[in-house]
């Protein structure tokens, strides 16, 4: 199995992506510099870290849904390569419209940094089968501007098409209906807030994020 995860300038999330995926599944990992126009070749998973790419200047992940990078990640995901953006990778997926939605500045307007307990709202997904008959799992947020919003034909949409796959049970950013991530039409495209990545193993205080990535994998 082959990974890639994407290098914005800012990012500080992209190694902890990589040990994550590596020690989950065993998958090879690429780091791919976001001023690269091509990925590497048969790629099964493509990660978009957190961080504050670009110093989040304009707007969180603005700058880089425009790095040249970006074309070869739109287009292997309308290949059907399973993506994925946490956290400012998120951000990045909404500003390249590769997902529908916005992220705000938080509800009280402060960074939160925290545990967070996530209902699984579809785990028939491509990144969520491996949960079953799980409802609850465990992970953590860090965000300035976490708050998914979008209009309320988008939200109705999403819900009733099963593209809402993780709802906070505690909304730490007022997020709207507590989305806290969602997965695109073709179901090979997902974005995030919680960190799988700091979640993977149970040193960390949960491993439920390591069964994303296995989930994404074993897909492949």
């Amino acid at each position: 199995m082959k990974a890639a995860v994407i290098v914005f300038p800012g990012a500080n999330c992209d190694r902890d992506c990589k040990v994550a995926i590596e020690r989950s599944t065993g998958a090879r990992v690429d780091m791919v510099w976001h001023g690269d126009t091509a990925l590497p070749d048969r790629l099964d998973l493509i990660v978009l870290p957190g961080g504050f790419s670009y110093g989040d200047y304009l707007r969180c992940g603005a700058m880089a849904s425009l790095s040249p990078v970006m074309a070869e990640v739109k287009a292997a995901a309308e290949r059907g390569v399973a993506t994925v953006g946490i956290c400012n990778g998120f951000q990045v997926l909404c500003e390249a419209r590769m997902l529908p939605g916005a992220l705000l500045r938080n509800e009280h307007l402060k960074y939160v940094c925290k545990a967070v307990e996530l209902e699984v709202t579809n785990a028939q997904t491509r990144f969520t089968a491996g949960y079953a008959g799980r409802r609850q799992v465990a992970m953590t947020v860090g965000n300035g501007e976490g708050n998914f919003f979008a209009d309320d034909p988008t939200l109705d949409r999403l819900e009733g098409e099963g593209q809402v796959v993780f709802r906070y049970l505690d909304n730490p950013n007022g997020s709207a209906r507590g989305i806290a991530g969602i997965v695109s039409g073709r179901g090979n495209v997902l974005g995030l807030m919680p960190h799988p990545d700091r979640a993977f193993e149970p040193e960390l205080g949960s491993a439920d994020g390591a069964i994303l990535f296995q989930s994404a994998l074993a897909s492949a």
